[in-house]
């Protein structure tokens, strides 16, 4: 019995523990960033004098060349592509002629946006930070920002 007091008492030690109630940290709301970085895309777009669709996740997007439609990409295939990636301020930060990736692993807005071209199509598209890294800098990317990718889908396959 007394084992099972003690074993309930350290349940209770590593519970409290684990639940500070004294300073949490309130809920973030990804939402007025969500407004900044589209207000800041929208002015990007003005001032290169690109059009540019947004989608309903607030995606903006410009397919260059369509591709071929006989299938298209799903969010689990794996997808070889040719890509160039920038900040709002048109510094590079990352690009490849020719990259194998399975498409889960890559940021959501490259999930949302390659389904919408085929095979040998190429899509341009402006990120708000959610659909980026986020509130995390990644690499040469500060936290929270917005982003621009053009990509190349050289071709696809399914997950295996």
């Amino acid at each position: 019995m007394r084992k099972v007091f003690l074993l309930g008492c350290l349940l209770a030690l590593v519970f409290v523990a684990c639940n500070k109630k004294d300073n949490p940290e309130p809920p973030y709301d990804p939402y007025p960033q969500y407004q900044q970085d589209s207000t800041n895309i929208q002015a990007y777009l003005k001032a290169n004098n690109i059009t540019a669709l947004q989608d309903s996740f607030g995606i903006f997007y410009k397919i260059v060349k369509r591709g071929e439609i006989k299938d298209t990409v799903r969010r689990t295939s794996n997808v070889t592509v040719g890509y160039k990636g920038y900040l709002l301020n048109k510094t590079q930060f990352d690009g490849k002629d020719t990259a194998s990736f399975e498409l889960p692993r890559l940021i959501p807005a490259w999930q949302i946006a390659l389904p919408r071209i085929g095979k040998g199509g190429e899509i341009h598209i402006y990120v708000p930070s959610f659909y980026g890294y986020g509130t995390r800098a990644t690499g040469s990317i500060p936290a929270n920002s917005p982003l621009v990718f053009e990509i190349k889908l050289h071709d696809f396959t399914p997950a295996k």
